[in-house]
């Protein structure tokens, strides 16, 4: 398997261009075709407006929408339109609460998503919903890419999260291209239960499976001596230099992690490299 269809979504140009600028680096690195996802946000909540307004407001707000759509396309043709990648840009206006379907009927065609980080200041809603589409119904790998970055991503050495779980399995998998392009990848296991099926052997069944592909595999058992699990990752990522990294998405239910955090949230909100997931 290699990515050869990528997708981004772009709801504003401006804070998307790190982003825009990874995946056509990546695209041109796998020689890929790039799909744009223009989107413009109807942000209409007709709950929360006097009556006789809403029929007025929706069509303010449709029309804003429309605009944002339009103006996205117009920036990332104007920005592609010297490329000698493949690509195309498609625009489209969706309601938050609808993107699970218009982001889910497009991803589900793609190899790879790539997009930006979808926490922290300057990001509105919409791109969490966007990047949760692609993961749950799109059901495909998803990389977020940190603030400033630019590369092709060449992961040389890859943390990989294992956990046993179902979803650091799917990403595993969907992970292959980039881990067969490492010089090393590292199965990291933070506080394996002692009575798990892998307590004689943490992460060695998974090193053998990668090592029948040819991936330099070795591995990692850590202790967790900080209290989240996302900031012993990143440390180790840190500690040893890694390209990227590699786990399961929303281990928990999306409503818990969204309430309470978790790695999801947490590792998105802190990694300074490229975070690869699935669910």
């Amino acid at each position: 398997m290699s990515y050869k269809t990528l997708l981004t979504i772009v709801t504003d140009p401006k804070a998307a261009a790190s982003q825009l600028e990874t995946a056509i680096a990546i695209a041109r690195r796998r020689e890929a075709h790039l799909d744009v996802l223009c989107l413009g946000v109807d942000r209409t909540q007709t709950g929360y407006y006097y009556a006789g307004a809403t029929a007025f407001v929706q069509q303010e707000t449709m029309d804003r929408a429309q605009e944002d759509a339009r103006a996205a396309e117009v920036a990332v043709r104007e920005r592609l339109d010297s490329e000698d990648i493949r690509w195309g840009v498609d625009a489209v206006v969706s309601q938050i609460g609808a993107m699970a379907t218009v982001v889910g009927l497009r991803a589900r065609f793609a190899d790879l998503v790539v997009m930006g980080r979808p926490y922290g200041e300057g990001r509105g809603p919409e791109i969490e919903a966007a990047v949760e589409a692609a993961l749950f119904e799109g059901q495909v790998p998803v990389v977020i890419i940190p603030d400033g970055y630019t590369s092709d991503m060449p992961a040389k050495r890859v943390v990989v999260a294992w956990n046993q779980s179902h979803e650091s399995m799917r990403a595993i998998r969907a992970a292959l291209p980039v881990l067969k392009a490492a010089d090393l990848v590292d199965i990291t296991i933070i506080d394996p239960p002692a009575h798990g099926p892998e307590r004689s052997d943490p992460g060695g069944q998974l090193s053998q499976m990668l090592s029948r592909h040819g991936v330099h595999a070795e591995v990692s058992v850590l202790a967790k001596t900080m209290p989240r699990v996302s900031d012993v990752l990143n440390r180790h990522v840190s500690d040893t230099n890694a390209d990227a990294i590699v786990m399961g998405a929303y281990g928990h239910s999306r409503f818990r992690e969204a309430i309470l955090g978790g790695a999801t949230r947490h590792m998105l909100e802190m990694a300074e490299v490229p975070v690869l997931m699935a669910h």
